[in-house]
Protein backbone atom coordinates (compact mmCIF):
# COMPACT_ATOMS: atom_id res chain seq x y z
CA UNK A 1 0.00 0.00 0.00
CA UNK A 2 1.15 3.52 -0.72
CA UNK A 3 -0.02 6.66 0.96
CA UNK A 4 -1.64 9.53 -0.92
CA UNK A 5 -0.85 12.92 0.42
CA UNK A 6 -2.60 16.21 -0.06
CA UNK A 7 -0.69 19.13 1.40
CA UNK A 8 -2.41 22.49 1.62
CA UNK A 9 0.25 25.03 2.48
CA UNK A 10 -0.72 28.50 3.59
CA UNK A 11 2.83 29.73 3.37
CA UNK A 12 2.21 33.33 4.37
CA UNK A 13 3.09 33.88 7.99
CA UNK A 14 4.69 30.46 8.54
CA UNK A 15 8.12 31.72 9.50
CA UNK A 16 6.71 34.51 11.63
CA UNK A 17 4.32 32.21 13.45
CA UNK A 18 7.01 29.66 14.23
CA UNK A 19 9.35 32.39 15.37
CA UNK A 20 6.72 33.78 17.72
CA UNK A 21 6.15 30.30 19.09
CA UNK A 22 2.35 30.38 19.08
CA UNK A 23 1.20 27.82 21.60
CA UNK A 24 -1.79 25.56 21.72
CA UNK A 25 -4.26 25.35 18.85
CA UNK A 26 -4.10 28.93 17.65
CA UNK A 27 -4.18 29.98 14.02
CA UNK A 28 -2.13 27.40 12.18
CA UNK A 29 0.02 28.86 9.42
CA UNK A 30 0.12 25.54 7.57
CA UNK A 31 -2.53 22.86 7.32
CA UNK A 32 -1.41 19.38 6.29
CA UNK A 33 -4.12 16.91 5.39
CA UNK A 34 -3.06 13.31 4.98
CA UNK A 35 -5.12 10.49 3.51
CA UNK A 36 -3.58 7.67 5.49
CA UNK A 37 -3.20 4.38 3.63
CA UNK A 38 -5.75 1.72 4.42
CA UNK A 39 -3.83 1.05 7.61
CA UNK A 40 -0.60 -0.81 8.28
CA UNK A 41 -1.95 -4.13 9.42
CA UNK A 42 -5.16 -2.40 10.42
CA UNK A 43 -3.62 0.74 11.92
CA UNK A 44 -5.49 4.00 11.84
CA UNK A 45 -3.51 7.22 12.09
CA UNK A 46 -4.35 9.34 15.13
CA UNK A 47 -4.34 13.07 15.75
CA UNK A 48 -2.41 13.81 18.95
CA UNK A 49 -3.37 16.52 21.41
CA UNK A 50 -0.51 18.76 20.34
CA UNK A 51 -1.53 18.79 16.66
CA UNK A 52 -2.44 22.49 16.79
CA UNK A 53 0.93 23.59 18.16
CA UNK A 54 2.79 25.82 15.69
CA UNK A 55 5.97 23.74 15.78
CA UNK A 56 3.95 20.57 15.21
CA UNK A 57 2.07 22.05 12.25
CA UNK A 58 5.22 23.33 10.59
CA UNK A 59 7.13 20.05 10.99
CA UNK A 60 4.18 17.97 9.82
CA UNK A 61 3.91 20.10 6.69
CA UNK A 62 7.63 19.77 5.95
CA UNK A 63 7.57 15.99 6.22
CA UNK A 64 4.33 15.74 4.20
CA UNK A 65 5.83 17.89 1.47
CA UNK A 66 8.84 15.58 1.18
CA UNK A 67 6.64 12.50 1.30
CA UNK A 68 4.51 13.84 -1.54
CA UNK A 69 7.52 13.56 -3.84
CA UNK A 70 8.19 9.88 -3.11
CA UNK A 71 6.55 6.58 -2.30
CA UNK A 72 6.98 5.58 1.31
CA UNK A 73 6.58 1.92 2.21
CA UNK A 74 4.93 1.04 5.53
CA UNK A 75 7.05 0.49 8.63
CA UNK A 76 5.74 -2.23 10.91
CA UNK A 77 8.31 -1.42 13.61
CA UNK A 78 10.22 1.71 14.64
CA UNK A 79 13.45 1.87 16.64
CA UNK A 80 14.80 5.28 17.71
CA UNK A 81 18.44 5.24 18.85
CA UNK A 82 19.52 8.33 20.79
CA UNK A 83 23.19 8.88 21.54
CA UNK A 84 22.88 11.47 24.29
CA UNK A 85 25.40 14.21 23.50
CA UNK A 86 26.72 12.41 20.40
CA UNK A 87 27.57 15.39 18.22
CA UNK A 88 29.64 15.26 15.03
CA UNK A 89 32.97 15.64 16.83
CA UNK A 90 32.03 12.78 19.17
CA UNK A 91 31.07 10.63 16.19
CA UNK A 92 34.36 11.33 14.41
CA UNK A 93 36.46 10.72 17.52
CA UNK A 94 34.53 7.53 18.32
CA UNK A 95 35.08 6.27 14.77
CA UNK A 96 38.84 6.73 15.13
CA UNK A 97 38.79 5.32 18.68
CA UNK A 98 36.90 2.20 17.55
CA UNK A 99 39.18 1.59 14.60
CA UNK A 100 42.31 2.02 16.68
CA UNK A 101 40.98 -0.31 19.37
CA UNK A 102 40.33 -2.88 16.63
CA UNK A 103 43.91 -2.53 15.41
CA UNK A 104 43.00 -0.97 12.08
CA UNK A 105 43.16 2.48 10.55
CA UNK A 106 40.87 4.64 12.64
CA UNK A 107 40.44 7.55 10.27
CA UNK A 108 38.93 5.41 7.49
CA UNK A 109 37.01 3.11 9.83
CA UNK A 110 33.21 3.04 9.70
CA UNK A 111 30.85 2.63 12.62
CA UNK A 112 27.71 0.54 12.13
CA UNK A 113 25.52 3.63 12.32
CA UNK A 114 27.50 5.22 9.50
CA UNK A 115 26.51 2.39 7.15
CA UNK A 116 22.85 3.38 7.22
CA UNK A 117 21.88 4.58 3.73
CA UNK A 118 20.09 7.83 4.58
CA UNK A 119 21.42 10.78 6.56
CA UNK A 120 20.54 14.33 7.58
CA UNK A 121 21.46 17.03 10.05
CA UNK A 122 19.08 17.95 12.86
CA UNK A 123 18.62 21.44 14.33
CA UNK A 124 18.48 21.02 18.10
CA UNK A 125 17.47 24.42 19.51
CA UNK A 126 14.52 24.43 21.91
CA UNK A 127 11.64 26.90 22.16
CA UNK A 128 13.63 29.20 24.44
CA UNK A 129 17.31 28.17 24.09
CA UNK A 130 19.94 28.24 21.36
CA UNK A 131 21.74 25.41 23.16
CA UNK A 132 19.21 22.97 24.52
CA UNK A 133 18.98 20.21 27.08
CA UNK A 134 17.96 16.55 26.83
CA UNK A 135 14.39 17.06 28.03
CA UNK A 136 13.28 19.49 25.36
CA UNK A 137 15.18 17.68 22.62
CA UNK A 138 13.70 14.30 23.57
CA UNK A 139 10.24 15.88 23.57
CA UNK A 140 10.89 17.16 20.05
CA UNK A 141 11.74 13.66 18.84
CA UNK A 142 8.93 11.74 20.52
CA UNK A 143 6.13 14.33 20.44
CA UNK A 144 6.87 16.49 17.39
CA UNK A 145 7.02 19.87 19.14
CA UNK A 146 9.68 22.18 20.48
CA UNK A 147 9.25 22.99 24.17
CA UNK A 148 11.03 25.03 26.79
CA UNK A 149 14.35 23.66 27.97
CA UNK A 150 14.18 21.50 31.12
CA UNK A 151 10.54 20.57 30.46
CA UNK A 152 9.50 17.25 28.95
CA UNK A 153 6.41 15.80 27.34
CA UNK A 154 4.76 19.21 27.10
CA UNK A 155 4.35 21.97 24.53
CA UNK A 156 5.82 25.46 24.50
CA UNK A 157 2.88 26.75 26.54
CA UNK A 158 4.06 24.98 29.70
CA UNK A 159 6.34 27.11 31.87
CA UNK A 160 9.37 25.65 33.60
CA UNK A 161 8.69 24.47 37.17
CA UNK A 162 5.07 25.66 37.15
CA UNK A 163 2.53 22.84 37.34
CA UNK A 164 -0.34 25.27 36.92
CA UNK A 165 0.68 25.63 33.27
CA UNK A 166 0.32 21.93 32.46
CA UNK A 167 -3.40 22.18 31.68
CA UNK A 168 -3.90 22.09 27.93
CA UNK A 169 -0.18 21.78 27.19
CA UNK A 170 0.31 18.02 27.35
CA UNK A 171 1.28 15.80 24.43
CA UNK A 172 0.60 12.35 23.04
CA UNK A 173 3.99 10.80 22.34
CA UNK A 174 4.73 8.25 19.66
CA UNK A 175 4.76 5.61 22.41
CA UNK A 176 1.29 6.57 23.58
CA UNK A 177 0.00 6.54 20.02
CA UNK A 178 1.61 3.14 19.50
CA UNK A 179 -0.02 1.75 22.64
CA UNK A 180 -3.39 3.14 21.57
CA UNK A 181 -3.00 1.36 18.24
CA UNK A 182 -2.20 -1.94 19.91
CA UNK A 183 1.56 -1.99 19.26
CA UNK A 184 4.15 -3.12 21.76
CA UNK A 185 6.53 -0.54 23.25
CA UNK A 186 9.87 -0.60 24.98
CA UNK A 187 12.59 1.57 26.51
CA UNK A 188 16.30 0.89 26.92
CA UNK A 189 18.68 3.39 28.51
CA UNK A 190 22.01 3.45 30.30
CA UNK A 191 20.75 6.44 32.29
CA UNK A 192 17.95 6.40 34.86
CA UNK A 193 14.57 5.40 33.41
CA UNK A 194 13.24 8.58 34.99
CA UNK A 195 15.91 10.72 33.35
CA UNK A 196 15.05 13.26 30.67
CA UNK A 197 15.31 11.23 27.45
CA UNK A 198 13.43 8.06 28.42
CA UNK A 199 10.96 9.95 30.62
CA UNK A 200 9.86 12.04 27.63
CA UNK A 201 8.23 8.89 26.24
CA UNK A 202 5.70 8.60 29.09
CA UNK A 203 5.83 11.61 31.44
CA UNK A 204 4.62 15.19 31.39
CA UNK A 205 6.87 17.27 33.62
CA UNK A 206 7.51 20.98 33.83
CA UNK A 207 10.78 20.22 35.62
CA UNK A 208 12.92 17.34 34.39
CA UNK A 209 14.54 16.98 37.83
CA UNK A 210 11.30 15.86 39.47
CA UNK A 211 12.16 12.17 39.25
CA UNK A 212 10.67 11.27 42.64
CA UNK A 213 8.56 12.99 45.30
CA UNK A 214 11.51 14.16 47.42
CA UNK A 215 12.82 16.30 44.55
CA UNK A 216 9.47 18.10 44.43
CA UNK A 217 8.86 18.59 48.14
CA UNK A 218 8.73 22.26 48.96
CA UNK A 219 9.42 23.30 45.37
CA UNK A 220 7.46 26.34 44.32
CA UNK A 221 5.03 25.46 41.55
CA UNK A 222 5.23 21.69 42.10
CA UNK A 223 1.84 21.20 43.74
CA UNK A 224 -0.41 18.82 41.85
CA UNK A 225 2.34 17.25 39.71
CA UNK A 226 3.20 13.55 40.01
CA UNK A 227 6.89 12.70 39.75
CA UNK A 228 8.44 10.79 36.83
CA UNK A 229 8.69 7.38 38.54
CA UNK A 230 5.07 7.55 39.63
CA UNK A 231 4.02 8.58 36.12
CA UNK A 232 5.89 5.59 34.75
CA UNK A 233 4.02 3.13 36.98
CA UNK A 234 0.65 4.88 36.50
CA UNK A 235 1.05 5.33 32.73
CA UNK A 236 -2.35 4.47 31.26
CA UNK A 237 -1.44 4.17 27.57
CA UNK A 238 -2.71 0.87 26.17
CA UNK A 239 -1.36 -2.06 28.15
CA UNK A 240 1.85 -0.22 29.14
CA UNK A 241 5.44 -0.96 28.12
CA UNK A 242 6.28 -4.56 27.45
CA UNK A 243 9.85 -3.96 28.54
CA UNK A 244 11.78 -1.08 30.14
CA UNK A 245 15.45 -1.47 31.05
CA UNK A 246 17.83 1.03 32.63
CA UNK A 247 19.01 2.51 35.90
CA UNK A 248 17.35 4.69 38.52
CA UNK A 249 15.86 2.22 41.00
CA UNK A 250 16.35 4.67 43.89
CA UNK A 251 13.37 6.61 42.53
CA UNK A 252 11.20 3.47 42.67
CA UNK A 253 12.15 2.54 46.25
CA UNK A 254 11.21 4.24 49.52
CA UNK A 255 13.73 5.62 51.95
CA UNK A 256 12.98 2.63 54.19
CA UNK A 257 13.80 0.06 51.50
CA UNK A 258 17.34 -1.24 51.16
CA UNK A 259 18.83 -1.32 47.71
CA UNK A 260 18.67 -4.94 46.46
CA UNK A 261 22.39 -4.97 45.62
CA UNK A 262 23.76 -2.78 48.42
CA UNK A 263 22.17 -2.95 51.84
CA UNK A 264 23.95 0.25 52.86
CA UNK A 265 21.92 2.24 50.32
CA UNK A 266 18.25 3.17 50.54
CA UNK A 267 15.68 4.40 48.09
CA UNK A 268 14.66 8.05 47.94
CA UNK A 269 10.87 8.09 48.06
CA UNK A 270 9.20 9.42 51.21
CA UNK A 271 5.60 9.06 50.07
CA UNK A 272 5.55 5.37 50.99
CA UNK A 273 4.98 4.21 47.41
CA UNK A 274 6.97 1.04 46.76
CA UNK A 275 6.94 1.38 42.99
CA UNK A 276 9.29 -1.48 42.11
CA UNK A 277 6.87 -3.81 43.90
CA UNK A 278 3.90 -2.02 42.37
CA UNK A 279 5.11 -2.99 38.90
CA UNK A 280 5.50 -6.65 39.85
CA UNK A 281 2.04 -6.64 41.43
CA UNK A 282 0.28 -5.56 38.23
CA UNK A 283 -0.11 -9.14 37.02
CA UNK A 284 1.50 -12.56 37.07
CA UNK A 285 3.35 -11.58 33.87
CA UNK A 286 4.96 -8.48 35.41
CA UNK A 287 8.43 -8.86 36.86
CA UNK A 288 11.01 -6.46 38.27
CA UNK A 289 14.67 -7.44 37.91
CA UNK A 290 17.85 -5.87 39.23
CA UNK A 291 20.75 -7.54 37.41
CA UNK A 292 21.69 -9.38 34.24
CA UNK A 293 21.04 -12.76 35.82
CA UNK A 294 17.55 -11.68 36.83
CA UNK A 295 16.91 -10.47 33.31
CA UNK A 296 18.01 -13.82 31.91
CA UNK A 297 15.61 -15.59 34.30
CA UNK A 298 12.67 -13.35 33.46
CA UNK A 299 11.08 -15.83 31.07
CA UNK A 300 10.72 -13.43 28.17
CA UNK A 301 9.52 -16.20 25.87
CA UNK A 302 6.40 -16.43 28.01
CA UNK A 303 5.41 -12.82 27.34
CA UNK A 304 6.77 -11.39 30.57
CA UNK A 305 6.49 -7.65 31.13
CA UNK A 306 9.86 -6.65 32.45
CA UNK A 307 11.04 -3.64 34.41
CA UNK A 308 14.81 -3.75 34.75
CA UNK A 309 16.38 -1.40 37.30
CA UNK A 310 20.07 -2.20 37.24
CA UNK A 311 21.58 0.60 39.31
CA UNK A 312 20.45 3.00 42.06
CA UNK A 313 21.25 5.88 39.71
CA UNK A 314 22.71 5.74 36.20
CA UNK A 315 24.19 2.52 34.89
CA UNK A 316 27.95 2.10 34.80
CA UNK A 317 30.10 3.51 32.04
CA UNK A 318 31.14 0.82 29.58
CA UNK A 319 34.78 1.04 30.70
CA UNK A 320 33.70 0.49 34.32
CA UNK A 321 31.17 -2.24 33.51
CA UNK A 322 33.74 -4.58 31.94
CA UNK A 323 34.12 -7.78 33.91
CA UNK A 324 30.84 -7.23 35.78
CA UNK A 325 29.63 -10.75 35.01
CA UNK A 326 26.12 -11.32 36.28
CA UNK A 327 25.81 -7.66 37.23
CA UNK A 328 24.33 -5.14 34.87
CA UNK A 329 23.85 -5.94 31.19
CA UNK A 330 25.50 -3.97 28.40
CA UNK A 331 23.49 -1.69 26.15
CA UNK A 332 23.88 -4.26 23.37
CA UNK A 333 22.52 -7.02 25.61
CA UNK A 334 19.58 -4.86 26.67
CA UNK A 335 18.84 -3.97 23.06
CA UNK A 336 18.91 -7.59 21.96
CA UNK A 337 16.64 -8.54 24.85
CA UNK A 338 14.19 -5.74 24.11
CA UNK A 339 13.95 -6.52 20.39
CA UNK A 340 13.54 -10.21 21.16
CA UNK A 341 10.71 -9.49 23.60
CA UNK A 342 8.92 -6.92 21.42
CA UNK A 343 9.18 -9.12 18.33
CA UNK A 344 6.86 -11.60 20.03
CA UNK A 345 3.97 -9.18 19.56
CA UNK A 346 2.08 -9.55 16.27
CA UNK A 347 1.10 -5.90 15.80
CA UNK A 348 4.62 -4.45 15.65
CA UNK A 349 6.48 -2.24 18.10
CA UNK A 350 8.11 1.08 18.90
CA UNK A 351 11.41 1.03 20.84
CA UNK A 352 13.75 3.75 22.09
CA UNK A 353 17.37 2.95 22.94
CA UNK A 354 19.38 5.69 24.64
CA UNK A 355 23.10 5.75 25.36
CA UNK A 356 22.78 8.24 28.18
CA UNK A 357 26.28 8.18 29.54
CA UNK A 358 28.04 9.53 26.47
CA UNK A 359 26.66 12.83 27.71
CA UNK A 360 27.90 12.30 31.25
CA UNK A 361 31.42 11.50 30.15
CA UNK A 362 31.53 14.76 28.23
CA UNK A 363 30.14 16.74 31.16
CA UNK A 364 33.16 15.55 33.11
CA UNK A 365 35.55 16.31 30.19
CA UNK A 366 36.36 12.61 30.26
CA UNK A 367 36.62 11.70 26.59
CA UNK A 368 37.74 8.10 27.19
CA UNK A 369 34.47 7.14 28.86
CA UNK A 370 32.36 9.17 26.42
CA UNK A 371 33.97 7.51 23.40
CA UNK A 372 33.82 4.00 24.86
CA UNK A 373 30.13 4.46 25.53
CA UNK A 374 29.64 5.68 21.96
CA UNK A 375 31.30 2.52 20.64
CA UNK A 376 29.13 0.38 22.95
CA UNK A 377 26.10 2.26 21.60
CA UNK A 378 27.22 1.43 18.07
CA UNK A 379 27.39 -2.25 19.00
CA UNK A 380 23.73 -2.03 20.05
CA UNK A 381 22.89 -0.46 16.70
CA UNK A 382 24.75 -3.25 14.90
CA UNK A 383 22.72 -5.78 16.88
CA UNK A 384 19.47 -4.11 15.85
CA UNK A 385 20.53 -4.06 12.20
CA UNK A 386 21.28 -7.76 12.45
CA UNK A 387 18.02 -8.65 14.20
CA UNK A 388 15.62 -6.62 12.03
CA UNK A 389 14.78 -6.28 8.37
CA UNK A 390 15.02 -3.10 6.31
CA UNK A 391 11.77 -4.23 4.68
CA UNK A 392 9.60 -3.61 7.73
CA UNK A 393 11.61 -1.82 10.45
CA UNK A 394 12.51 1.87 10.41
CA UNK A 395 15.69 2.51 12.39
CA UNK A 396 16.70 6.09 13.14
CA UNK A 397 19.99 6.90 14.89
CA UNK A 398 20.61 10.42 16.13
CA UNK A 399 21.70 12.58 19.05
CA UNK A 400 19.67 14.95 21.16
CA UNK A 401 22.40 17.61 21.24
CA UNK A 402 26.15 18.02 20.94
CA UNK A 403 29.01 18.86 23.32
CA UNK A 404 31.97 21.23 23.21
CA UNK A 405 34.48 18.50 22.31
CA UNK A 406 36.98 19.58 19.65
CA UNK A 407 39.48 17.67 17.48
CA UNK A 408 42.52 19.81 16.80
CA UNK A 409 46.20 20.39 16.17
CA UNK A 410 47.27 18.65 12.91
CA UNK A 411 48.10 15.26 14.46
CA UNK A 412 49.68 12.70 12.14
CA UNK A 413 47.64 9.89 10.68
CA UNK A 414 47.02 7.08 13.21
CA UNK A 415 48.01 9.29 16.15
CA UNK A 416 46.14 7.90 19.19
CA UNK A 417 42.87 9.83 19.36
CA UNK A 418 43.25 10.16 23.15
CA UNK A 419 46.93 11.01 22.88
CA UNK A 420 49.05 14.12 22.63
CA UNK A 421 49.39 15.71 19.22
CA UNK A 422 52.36 14.56 17.17
CA UNK A 423 52.98 16.11 13.76
CA UNK A 424 53.53 13.97 10.64
CA UNK A 425 57.09 12.76 10.86
CA UNK A 426 56.93 12.22 14.63
CA UNK A 427 57.63 15.71 16.00
CA UNK A 428 55.68 16.36 19.24
CA UNK A 429 53.47 19.43 18.95
CA UNK A 430 53.53 22.19 21.53
CA UNK A 431 51.32 25.19 22.07
CA UNK A 432 52.60 28.79 22.33
CA UNK A 433 53.30 28.15 26.02
CA UNK A 434 55.78 25.44 25.08
CA UNK A 435 53.70 22.62 26.53
CA UNK A 436 52.19 19.63 24.70
CA UNK A 437 48.45 19.31 24.18
CA UNK A 438 46.00 16.56 23.26
CA UNK A 439 44.04 16.07 20.04
CA UNK A 440 40.81 16.26 22.03
CA UNK A 441 39.88 19.15 24.28
CA UNK A 442 36.79 20.97 25.48
CA UNK A 443 35.66 24.58 25.25
CA UNK A 444 34.66 24.53 28.92
CA UNK A 445 34.46 22.21 31.90
CA UNK A 446 35.85 21.21 35.29
CA UNK A 447 39.35 20.55 33.93
CA UNK A 448 40.02 24.21 33.13
CA UNK A 449 42.28 26.18 35.45
CA UNK A 450 40.32 28.07 38.09
CA UNK A 451 40.22 31.87 38.09
CA UNK A 452 40.95 32.10 41.82
CA UNK A 453 44.30 30.38 41.30
CA UNK A 454 47.34 31.20 39.19
CA UNK A 455 45.64 30.24 35.95
CA UNK A 456 48.44 28.52 34.08
CA UNK A 457 47.79 25.55 31.84
CA UNK A 458 49.13 22.33 33.32
CA UNK A 459 52.12 20.65 31.73
CA UNK A 460 50.95 17.21 30.57
CA UNK A 461 54.34 16.05 29.28
CA UNK A 462 54.50 13.16 31.75
CA UNK A 463 50.74 12.53 31.94
CA UNK A 464 49.12 9.44 30.41
CA UNK A 465 46.32 11.15 28.48
CA UNK A 466 44.98 7.78 27.27
CA UNK A 467 44.15 6.67 30.82
CA UNK A 468 40.49 6.03 31.57
CA UNK A 469 40.32 8.72 34.25
CA UNK A 470 42.18 11.44 32.35
CA UNK A 471 40.17 14.63 31.85
CA UNK A 472 41.00 16.55 28.70
CA UNK A 473 41.93 20.15 29.27
CA UNK A 474 39.24 22.81 28.87
CA UNK A 475 39.35 26.52 28.17
CA UNK A 476 36.63 28.05 30.36
CA UNK A 477 36.19 26.88 33.97
CA UNK A 478 32.79 25.35 34.67
CA UNK A 479 31.63 22.80 37.28
CA UNK A 480 30.24 20.73 34.40
CA UNK A 481 31.07 20.97 30.72
CA UNK A 482 28.10 22.27 28.75
CA UNK A 483 26.16 21.11 25.75
CA UNK A 484 26.90 22.61 22.34
CA UNK A 485 24.42 23.99 19.85
CA UNK A 486 25.53 22.78 16.43
CA UNK A 487 23.42 20.44 14.33
CA UNK A 488 23.70 16.71 15.03
CA UNK A 489 23.68 13.75 12.63
CA UNK A 490 20.65 11.61 11.82
CA UNK A 491 21.06 8.21 10.14
CA UNK A 492 18.20 6.00 8.94
CA UNK A 493 17.39 2.64 7.36
CA UNK A 494 14.10 1.01 6.46
CA UNK A 495 10.62 2.17 5.39
CA UNK A 496 10.45 5.96 5.64
CA UNK A 497 14.22 6.39 5.90
CA UNK A 498 14.25 8.39 2.67
CA UNK A 499 12.41 11.16 4.53
CA UNK A 500 15.62 11.68 6.52
CA UNK A 501 17.39 14.11 4.20
CA UNK A 502 18.96 17.56 4.19
CA UNK A 503 18.86 19.78 7.25
CA UNK A 504 15.73 19.12 9.27
CA UNK A 505 14.11 20.41 12.41
CA UNK A 506 14.59 17.97 15.26
CA UNK A 507 10.84 17.64 15.82
CA UNK A 508 10.46 16.38 12.25
CA UNK A 509 11.91 13.07 13.47
CA UNK A 510 8.61 12.39 15.26
CA UNK A 511 6.64 13.10 12.12
CA UNK A 512 8.89 10.86 10.01
CA UNK A 513 8.40 7.97 12.44
CA UNK A 514 4.69 8.64 12.82
CA UNK A 515 4.14 8.95 9.08
CA UNK A 516 6.11 5.85 8.12
CA UNK A 517 4.43 3.74 10.81
CA UNK A 518 0.93 5.01 10.06
CA UNK A 519 0.48 5.99 13.72
CA UNK A 520 0.08 9.71 13.08
CA UNK A 521 -2.49 11.29 10.82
Amino acid sequence: MRRKILVMALAAGLVAACGEGVSGSGDAPVAATVDVRDGIEGRQGATPRQAGDSYYVSAAASVAERAARMEVAPARNVILFVGDGMGVSTLTAARIYAGQRAGVDGESYSLAMETLPHAALSKTYSHDSQVSDSASTATAMVAGVKSRSRTLGVTQGAAYSNCATLEGNGTDTLFELAEAAGLATGLVTTARLTHATPAAAYAELVNRDWEDDTEMKGAEGAEGCPDAARQFIDWDAGDHFEIALGGGRRHFLTHRQADPENENLRGKRKDGLELAEAWAAKSDAHVTVFDAEGLARAGLSDGARVLGLFEPSHMKYELDRAGDAGGEPSIEEMTRTAIGRLSQEDAGYVLMVEAGRIDHGHHGTNAARALADTVAFDAAIAAALEMTSADDTLIIVTADHSHTLTIQGYPERNNPILGKVTYPGGTPATAADGKPYTTLSYANGPSACLPNTECVRADISEVDTEATDYRQQALLPSPSETHAGEDVPVFARGPGAELVAGVIEQNEIFHIMGYASGLVE
